[in-house]
């Protein structure tokens, strides 16, 4: 029975004091979480040896969900992506084991009418890699048969769907700048809650207030709770809108799902951080 959490980032102004040491603040960071989404890769494929230094400091059991370029995804839209494919492939190789699945994540306007494109991708990339998709389009929510067509595509290559719960982030107006700015770039769409294989990956977006962020989440609990006694190993990641408090937000999340659950073991504990002096 596992259960994997993380963040968008694995470093963050306000995580200073936890992360004392330049050059290893993912060390850091893998002593509160166990998973961390893979964002810098979207913008520029990483060197490898870059790449290198990640899996250097996390333990085998870390989970890196490493979202594809997005030559790959938005700009080429899946089409003629080969050489970048094979670059971005290379480039992570040596995380190994620890890069737990391929992020897809699709722009708004890829919708129902490009699942060919999306089927033909899948079927290319290497079985040695897990693949999870993300839609944003709105007929893959409102429209049974469109879900059902994506469903089927990724079934054919056991890839999951992640959804991005922003339910709570459009709940009524928002209450800092920081709020605002996050609803101006993440999607608004329905709140899924299925899994499709035996790695669900689950995005939740919550607010600055963090009583309104916990109960934002308390739909997640049970259904978590159903996968882990189902068998299942998910992945939830929590992200807020200025995102300061999403690590300390993802441990409570799953201290949470540990109180139901006393078979889950705990997180480990971080080593306490020595305070900095001037000798």
């Amino acid at each position: 029975m596992r259960l994997h959490v993380g963040c968008a980032m694995w470093t963050h102004a306000a995580w200073q004091e936890r992360q004392p040491i330049a050059g290893e603040k993912l060390r850091s960071y893998a002593e509160w979480c166990n998973a961390v989404e893979g964002n810098t890769t979207f913008y520029a494929t990483p060197q490898r040896r870059t790449v290198q230094s990640w899996a250097e400091q996390v333990g085998p059991d870390f989970r890196f969900v490493v979202k594809l370029p997005r030559t790959v995804t938005h700009e080429r839209r899946l089409a003629g992506v080969d050489a970048e494919m094979r670059a971005y492939l290379d480039a992570i190789e040596p995380l190994g084991p620890s890069a737990h699945a391929l992020w897809v994540q699709m722009p708004g306007s890829f919708g129902p009418n490009d699942l060919g494109a999306l089927a033909a991708f899948l079927r290319r990339l290497p079985r040695s890699y897990r693949s999870a998709v993300e839609v944003r389009h709105p007929a893959f929510f409102e429209n049974d048969s469109a879900a059902r067509q994506l469903e089927s595509v990724l079934a054919l290559v056991d890839a999951e769907w992640i959804p991005f719960d922003t339910t709570v982030l459009f709940d009524g107006p928002s209450a800092s700048p920081a709020e605002a700015e996050a609803r101006s770039k993440k999607p608004r769409l329905p709140r899924r809650m299925r899994a499709l294989t035996e790695f669900p990956i689950v995005r939740y977006h919550g607010r600055d207030a963090e009583e309104r962020t916990i109960a934002g989440w308390q739909p997640w609990l049970e259904t978590v709770v159903e996968w882990l006694r189902d068998g299942r190993s998910p992945t939830v990641f929590l992200h807020t809108p200025d995102n300061a408090s999403s690590l300390d937000l993802a441990r409570r999340f799953y201290d949470e799902i540990q109180a139901r659950l006393p078979e889950l073991a705990p997180l480990p504990e971080p080593q306490p951080v020595e305070p900095m002096t001037l000798f």
